[in-house]
């Protein structure tokens, strides 16, 4: 198979072309930046993951997310349906639908981002959606949650560097459940997805089966690295306190950021897999995290 890849110098780009070159399939890079490309019309498919990511620190402009993931997707996915090229993968984000999740998120759930991240893209989604696709086309938008694996050092790693240096974790009273997906199972749920023609145009959520709590997590960081964890369950009221302080003084621990610590974000994975036909991804959450984990001191 033969498939046009844009942004492969990035995180998922690497690993993603790294894993269908082993499959036998060849990648075409495709830099788009500029608009000054053409499809190589003999193509199978095209993944595009090309796009700006969510700035935590909020200092990016908002027409800058705009540009580069509404309308480079619509300038691609317009060439797209005028190439012979049959499948259009576009990498969107579970914050195309929503930036806090109350129980658990769906395809179905009403798509309400906040930030202009997300709001970006589900501008592209929207047109995406909205053109009519020849019968012999598909149209697969993937939504997935936050991706880790080795080469990845995001959050992730700073839990890490918390359980590292035996820095006592004081929000061991807030029990929330996030989901993951490690790069491994996004890996291969992309090439099944390509292999698989049946699987019908639409959006799809990808996360790991089963979600994890901070606290979870960080014992499970402690386990990797042969440390013990130091969970301290300080009362809320207090940790609550203590961040109304930060938004005064300016402190690292603000109310915004203890929310982003503690809050829950569960995704659903069902939909995907049910198109697939499996019951279980082939790796773990546990399995999955533990080996990102292991890969940050090397």
């Amino acid at each position: 198979m033969k498939i046009i890849i844009t942004g492969t110098t990035g995180f998922v780009g690497k690993n993603l072309t790294q894993y269908l070159t082993t499959k036998s399939d060849t990648v075409i890079p495709l830099s788009i930046r500029n608009g000054d490309y053409q499809l190589d019309n003999t193509a199978d498919a095209i993944i595009h993951l090309v796009g700006k990511a969510h700035d935590t620190k909020n200092t990016s402009d908002d027409n800058e997310y705009y540009r580069v993931n509404t309308d480079l997707t619509i300038a691609l996915f317009d060439k797209f349906l005028q190439s012979d090229i049959k499948d259009f993968i576009f990498f969107s984000s579970v914050k195309a639908a929503a930036d806090s999740v109350e129980g658990t998120l769906t395809e179905d759930s009403k798509a309400n981002p906040q930030t202009a991240y997300g709001k970006s893209k589900l501008k592209a989604e929207t047109y995406l959606l909205s053109k009519q696709l020849p019968s012999n086309k598909r149209l697969i938008i993937i939504r997935p949650c936050m991706i880790h694996g080795e080469g990845n050092k995001g959050n992730l790693n700073l839990l890490y560097q918390v359980v590292k240096y035996s820095v006592p974790w004081i929000l061991a009273a807030y029990e929330n459940r996030r989901s993951f997906i490690s790069i491994d199972n996004l890996n291969y749920v992309i090439y099944e997805i390509l292999n698989h023609p049946e699987i019908p145009s639409g959006i799809y959520n990808i996360a790991d089966d089963k979600p994890m709590s901070t606290n979870a997590l960080i014992t499970l960081i402690a386990k990797s690295i042969n440390k013990k964890p130091r969970l301290l369950k300080i009362p809320k009221f207090a940790i609550n306190q203590m961040a109304k302080i930060g938004d005064k003084a300016h402190l690292p621990l603000n109310t915004e950021r203890l929310q982003k610590l503690t809050e829950s974000y569960v995704v659903s994975n069902q939909k995907i897999k049910q198109s697939l036909g499996i019951d279980t991804l082939p790796l773990t959450v546990e399995q999955g995290l533990t080996k990102t984990i292991k890969s940050f001191d090397k």
